[in-house]
């Protein structure tokens, strides 16, 4: 029987993951609502435990919110579940209009867009902006997310790496390319895996100064900086000096979709040439009315981001405390490094099996190798004992796995 060259290289793909110990694998978990950051989770043999989650990104625990789930029940119960089709066909549904219109105010813009995903609205805006500007250039982070990378591939420009928020090279690209050229300058402004921030204000004079359009992912940022969560370019007061924002209601807003928010003109001509966007069936608007309500409590109330960075600061000053390297990062992003693939995924199999712990390891290609870790997101809901279980946990296994702390 002929060897079956298919199979044999789906088996040679997996093993090589799995040589390399970055193979990935999902855990089947319920989370309990009402009691976030809990979950049950659901072992192969079928034996439920609880678990307490120190990995997701609902930020805020918005996905519990009592406001959320009843603006989605009162829609479920008005509309159905679909949308029905694409926004150009049957898709568009008043509940996409209200949450547009709500998200161009939340960033100061005249418009917004949804798409299904942040990540399919860094494709696409970031492709149809690359194909909209004749000639030009696109200018992108060393550390900008896969989705971004993609959207600037697929666009078909010529595209630059800057050396990540290195401000001087930012400037030489930028004097080298001339006033006259079309520029993109992508960038985020919290980055996920360091939670490191970016210098949005100088980015925002030389972009001035050269002429160049800021395309800014705020997806890790909305709902949890500035007075009504419009990200770190409100916190800053850049708003009038962004050309165009991405933002995702998958985080902080605690539900699903991606958008970006700018000029009318823009944004029309996104939406009228952007095949992922075109070719999609919305977003339902069962989801859309949830994010709208989250967008609109957290528009008004701080409690959840002032509780989510108390405790932020706790965990990070207690894992320091033990001499565990934690990553020191101005946001909410807490990262652990642990600097091989192999251990990373053994610590957090023996937290989740040991101490009811769950949290991912973080490999490449999601960060460099040699740089893997566990990455932490307290939320408001993550109290004080908890933290302390944590922090407990971790410093009883670091030297038991043979991992070094830090002086």
């Amino acid at each position: 029987m002929p060897v079956n060259i298919y199979e044999a290289a789906f088996s040679n793909c997996l093993a090589g993951l799995k040589r390399e110990g970055r193979y990935r694998e999902f855990a089947d978990l319920k989370r309990q609502c009402g009691n976030f950051p809990r979950a049950t989770y659901v072992l192969p043999s079928g034996e439920e435990r609880e678990v307490v989650v120190w990995c997701s990104n609902d930020y805020l625990g918005m996905g519990q919110h009592a406001a959320v789930l009843a603006a989605m029940h009162e829609a479920l119960d008005g509309v159905g579940a679909g949308a029905g089709g694409t926004r150009n066909i049957s898709g568009t549904t008043h509940y996409h209009v209200e949450l547009e219109h709500e998200l161009a105010g939340l960033h100061g813009k005249e418009a917004a867009l949804l798409f299904n995903s942040g990540y399919m609205a860094n494709q696409a805006s970031l492709a149809a902006l690359s194909k909209l500007f004749p000639g030009c250039l696109v200018i992108s982070d060393a550390k900008n997310h896969a989705s971004m990378i993609e959207g600037i591939r697929h666009g078909g420009a010529e595209k630059v790496i800057w050396r990540h928020n290195d401000l001087d090279e930012l400037e030489s690209i930028l004097t080298r390319a001339g006033k006259s050229r079309a520029k993109i300058i992508a960038l985020e402004s919290v980055y996920s895996m360091d939670g490191d921030i970016a210098p949005l204000a100088e980015v925002c004079d030389l972009a001035d100064e050269h002429n160049a359009f800021i395309y800014l992912d705020e997806v890790h940022a909305v709902g949890m900086y500035g007075p009504h969560g419009g990200g770190i370019a409100e916190q800053l007061g850049l708003f009038d000096r962004i050309d165009l924002i991405e933002g995702t209601l998958a985080k902080a807003f605690g539900t699903q979709g991606g958008y970006i928010a700018g000029g009318a003109a823009a944004i029309d001509a996104i939406r009228s040439t952007a095949p992922g966007f075109i070719f999609t069936t919305s977003i339902s608007p069962v989801i859309a009315a949830g994010a709208l309500a989250a967008i609109r409590h957290l528009k008004s109330s701080n409690e959840e981001r002032l509780l989510q960075q108390r405790h932020a600061a706790q965990l990070r000053a207690a894992l320091r405390e033990q001499g565990l390297p934690v990553q020191d990062a101005p946001s909410h992003i807490v990262p652990v490094i642990v600097g091989d693939p192999v251990l990373c995924k053994q610590l957090t199999d023996r937290l989740l099996a040991e101490e009811g712990i769950y949290v991912q390891p973080i490999n490449y290609p999601t960060v460099a190798r040699g740089e893997e870790r566990i990455r932490l997101t307290p939320g408001p809901f993550h109290t004080p004992d908890l933290i302390a279980g944590l922090v407990d946990a971790l410093a009883r296994l670091w030297p038991e796995m043979g991992l070094r702390k830090v002086a």
